[in-house]
């Protein structure tokens, strides 16, 4: 049985590298010029208010644009840009777009624009009444061409091509995503690419990121391209860049298992660069005491009389978005003295301890969970799916934890600092000339 090949590719020029990658790849291959193409990117946030650092959270433009190019100068004209970015968040898929150059994409090769939060999902039956609701555009494409980036997932270890199509599912589909027991995070996401008509994935690897898939985890410039017309074979190979086995991710693991494939990456051919040479671990989580009673950092700092439980698998992408600025939030309200002995829990199945004098319910779920808990003296319900930061400032101040907001975009303001004039990173990556 012939070896699934997988290009890897050292960035010197990203078009000349990305046309390297593909001819090694053989990558457009399964394209006909005929067919409805949807480019998806990896677009999981994006903000306008407070600095947004993209480097290894967003796909690059210059690495869609030489893409794009490519496929124009190949002759495939009916090209679309498609994707789902959180739902419910500011701004719109459109307003995306434009910051991130798209719109000259499609003024120069009449690129079509796809926001799947404003289209219609349908319902698609995967058997064993597992069931997804997916994009329209996505379903009626001829092919796909994955764009995600090299990254870290701090629920699901790595985040590359597999997970990156989470993003053409509705709203209420990517929280089913976050379930419980057989509809658990690792096992639900990896199904759906088997409705979709992947043909080629490449996995953005100008930049790299620990702790991610937000701006919160560490950024590092990688120079990568991977490329495969195999999704699984091209996710194992950026998994080992990320430092991690196959057999040590558990949703690869799962799709392996469902697909026959192997998860020993001498059982494909990689051509190109080395994957030894490119090797870097990064970790994919953040540290929680022993005592599961918050971030390491809180206990460093001497903070003491708040548990905050840590997150799990469950936690669906709203919330944890939110998440890391509620722990900001909670540390702007120490004042160097105990917090009056609270717990904060999150998610569809953590629930209240006894012995607390306040529970703070993060989100919807949560305040849905407990709702009736014995164990719970006093309830501090934060609402919302997910919680709204300037709403959770008021209700914490209303129980007496007072939160500086200004400290949250103090925060924020420094997570794109720690880039600013740093060799090897550019925000002229996010730009089309």
């Amino acid at each position: 049985m012939e070896k699934a090949s997988v290009a890897l590719v050292k960035v010197s020029q990203v078009y000349d590298s990305l046309r390297e990658a593909l001819e090694l790849s053989n990558g457009l291959s399964g394209l006909e010029k005929d067919e409805r193409i949807l480019i998806k990117p990896n677009i999981v946030s994006w903000d306008f208010q407070l600095p947004f650092p993209p480097f290894g959270v967003v796909t690059t433009s210059k690495v869609m644009e030489a893409l794009v190019r490519i496929l124009a100068e190949e002759g495939y004209k009916n090209l679309i840009i498609g994707e789902g970015s959180l739902p419910g968040l500011k701004p719109k898929g459109d307003e995306i777009y434009e910051a991130l150059g798209y719109t000259k994409l499609q003024e120069r090769y009449g690129v079509e624009l796809v926001d799947f939060n404003k289209e219609k999902f349908i319902p698609t039956d995967y058997g064993d009444g597992f069931k997804l609701d997916i994009a329209q555009e996505a379903l009626a494409v001829d092919k796909v061409i994955n764009v995600p980036v090299l990254k870290t997932h701090n629920q699901a270890k790595v985040s590359l091509g597999i997970k990156n199509l989470k993003g053409c599912l509705s709203r209420r589909s990517k929280q089913f995503c976050h379930g419980l027991d057989h509809e658990e995070l690792n096992l639900t996401f990896p199904r759906i690419i088997e409705k979709l008509p992947v043909a080629l994935t490449i996995i953005d690897g100008l930049y790299t990121l620990e702790k991610g898939p937000g701006p919160t985890g560490k950024a590092y410039p990688k120079g990568l391209l991977i490329a495969s017309t195999d999704p699984f074979a091209c996710d194992i190979v950026g998994a080992a860049v990320l430092g991690y086995e196959a057999k040590d991710v558990p949703h690869l693991v799962h799709y392996a298992q469902r697909h026959g494939y192997s998860l020993e990456m001498e059982d494909y051919q990689v051509l190109g660069e080395k994957v030894a040479d490119h090797v870097e671990p990064l970790p994919y989580d953040f540290e929680w005491t022993e005592e599961n009673t918050g971030p390491l950092g809180f206990q460093k700092m001497g903070i003491e009389g708040l548990a905050i439980r840590k997150y799990d698998s469950s936690l669906c992408t709203g919330c944890s978005v939110q998440f890391n600025p509620m722990l900001i939030l909670l540390q702007s309200a120490f004042k160097g003295e105990p917090f009056d002995n609270i717990e904060l829990v999150s998610g569809k199945k953590q629930t209240a301890s006894p012995g607390f004098n306040t529970t703070i319910l993060f989100g919807k779920c949560a305040c849905q969970l407990n709702k009736e808990n014995p164990n719970i003296n006093k309830a501090i319900t934060l609402w919302g799916c997910p919680p709204n930061l300037e709403k959770m400032t008021e209700a914490l101040a209303k129980e007496g934890l007072h939160c500086d907001y200004e400290a949250y975009v103090g925060f924020r303001h420094y997570l794109f600092n720690r880039y600013k004039d740093k060799e090897g990173f550019s925000l002229e990556d996010w730009t089309i000339a």
